[in-house]
This record gives C-alpha cells, structure tokens and sequence, in this order.
C-alpha cells in the first residue's frame, strides 16, 4: 500500500512539473521572451526549460518540451513571425515541419539521455547539470541546421544567403550563419538551466 502511495505521488508530482515546464516552454515559444531577435536567425533561449525538463523529468520530458518548443516554431512559421522559417515554408512546408518540429523533438529526448549517462558516472554528478543544459543547445543548433542544409540548402534563397556570407560549401554555410548566436546561446543555456537543474535537483532529491 505504501509503495502504491508513493508510486502516486511521485506521478502526481511529475505531471505537475510537466505541466509546468510545458507552460513555460509555451510561453517563450509563443512571445519575445525566448527570443533575441537577430537579422537571419533569432537566438533562442527555449533549449533552457527543455533542458531543464529533460534533466529533472528525463528523457520524456524532455521530448514532450522539445515537441511542444517544435510546434511553437512551426506556428510562428505558419504565422509569419519566424522571418527565415516563414519564408521557406513557402517553399517546403515539409522540410519546415522537419526542421522546426522533429529537430526539436530529437533534441529534448537525446539532451534527456545524453544527461542520464553522464549522470550514472558518479564523479560527474554535479558537473553533468551543465553538461546536459549545454547539450541542449547544441544539439538544437545541430539539428536544426543539418536539417535546413537537407531540405534547402539549394534553393535559390538560401544559396542567396551562401553567396552573400561568401562561402563554398554546407559546413562553412553552418558556421558562418550561426556564429556568435550560437555560442550565446549555448552560455545562457549552460549558465541557466545547469544552474536551476542542480538547485531543483537538491531540492527534490533528485541527485
């Protein structure tokens, strides 16, 4: 009966805290609080409550926020407040449902399971709250690009922006259409969510 007690609880708990950071993933998603606004690309800060879901509930946390942060941008394409994903949606709505909401959702399970292992190894226990904050926006910026480069990298707008930038190929293309933004926002990311997933985690008794 206790361990029924229990088990109830902590579901009840999860649910909560789901719910919660699905709320917040909503939120700056849905309005300029997750994002800083750039010519090209935006710099965005929604990795952080997908990392933190994907450290504090785990792996489907993770997925379910990084669903819901995909489907945030798909309808900001939709709508027309992503600039780059508006226009190409015209383009291959496919190919921007990919980028926009299968990226994502890859990126919150994986950030979930890359921090589960680094989390088993005990002299990482600490350190992997940011190992796994920083995952997230690394990945996201990997999975984001690799599937811009898949779906469009050849079409007349985007080799616009390959001859404007001045490079030759796919991986500088990445590079240099990412640059500083990315590198923000893997430092918001690492400073942020590592540090609210280790408090939350102690808090919890979770470690």
């Amino acid at each position: 009966m206790k361990n029924t007690v229990t088990h109830d609880l902590r579901s009840t708990r999860t649910l909560a805290e789901t719910a919660l950071l699905v709320a917040v993933t909503l939120i700056m998603g849905l309005t300029p609080l997750g994002t800083i606004r750039t010519p090209i690309l935006s710099i965005s800060l929604v990795t952080v409550p997908v990392a933190i879901a994907a450290m504090i509930i785990g792996p489907m946390g993770g997925l379910i926020c990084g669903t819901v942060f995909g489907l945030t941008s798909f309808i900001n394409a939709l709508t027309g407040a992503s600039g780059l994903l508006s226009t190409l949606f015209m383009i291959n709505p496919f190919g921007v449902f990919v980028t926009a909401v299968l990226a994502r959702m890859a990126d919150g399970l994986l950030t979930g399971l890359m921090f589960k292992g680094l989390h088993s190894i005990r002299r990482l226990h600490t350190l992997s709250y940011y190992l796994g904050a920083v995952c997230a926006p690394i990945l996201n910026t990997a999975f984001f690009m690799g599937s811009l480069v898949l779906f469009f990298y050849r079409t007349d707008y985007i080799q616009g922006m390959v001859t404007k930038l001045g490079v030759k190929n796919p991986l500088t293309f990445i590079f240099a259409l990412v640059g500083i933004q990315g590198i923000i926002e893997a430092a918001a990311a690492l400073a942020i969510a590592g540090t609210i997933s280790l408090v939350l985690a102690k808090a919890l008794q979770r470690r």
